[in-house]
C-alpha cells in the first residue's frame, strides 16, 4: 500500500522583511556567539567554552558524575570530541575517570574538588562573556517568551 503525499494545509506564505532579517541572522548567531564566547575563555582563562560548559554540566550532576555519552549529549559533542576534552581536564585534575559499577563497557566522568575550584574561578569570565556578547542585546525583548520559544524551536 502507497501513500499519497501530503500537501501542506495552505501554501507556503513569504516571509515578512522582519522575519527575513531573523532568518539571515541566525545562522551567523550560532557561528559567532560561540567563537566570542570561547575567545574570551581562551585568553582570560586559558580555558575553552567547552571546557567551562563540561566542569559545569558534571557541576550540576548527581554526585557531580555523569556517564560520557550522557556528558557528550549535555554538552552537545560527539563522544569522541567528549573523550578529548574529558582527557585535557584530566590530565589537569579537574576530571577523574571511573568505569561505570553496573556496566564495564562505560566510563564515568567525575568532577573533582579541584575542577570545582577550577569552574568557580572561570565562572566571572563565562558569565560576563555570555552578558557582552549576547544577553546585553536582549534587553528590550520578553526574554521568557522568548526562551519558550527557543525550547520549542530546540525541541
Amino acid at each position: 500500500m502507497t501513500q499519497k503525499p501530503t500537501r501542506p494545509a495552505r501554501a507556503p506564505q513569504p516571509l515578512t522583511a522582519e522575519e527575513e532579517s531573523v532568518v539571515r541572522a541566525l545562522p551567523s548567531l550560532l557561528y559567532a556567539l560561540p567563537r566570542a564566547i570561547d575567545a574570551d575563555m581562551a585568553r582570560e582563562q586559558r580555558m575553552s567554552n567547552s571546557e567551562y560548559l563540561t566542569l559545569m554540566h558534571l557541576s550540576e550532576a548527581p554526585d557531580r558524575r555523569l556517564r560520557m555519552q550522557e556528558l557528550a549529549r549535555t554538552i552537545e559533542m560527539s563522544l569522541s570530541g567528549t573523550s578529548r576534552i574529558v582527557h585535557r581536564l584530566e590530565s589537569e585534575g579537574y576530571i577523574e575517570r571511573m568505569r561505570c559499577g553496573t556496566d564495564g563497557r562505560s566510563w564515568h566522568a567525575s568532577l573533582t574538588e579541584a575542577g570545582l575550584t577550577r569552574l568557580e574561578e572561570a565562572w566571572p569570565t563565562n558569565l560576563a562573556a555570555v552578558r557582552r556578547h549576547f544577553l546585553d542585546h536582549l534587553k528590550d525583548l520578553d526574554l521568557k517568551k522568548l526562551a519558550a520559544a527557543l525550547r520549542n524551536i530546540a525541541t
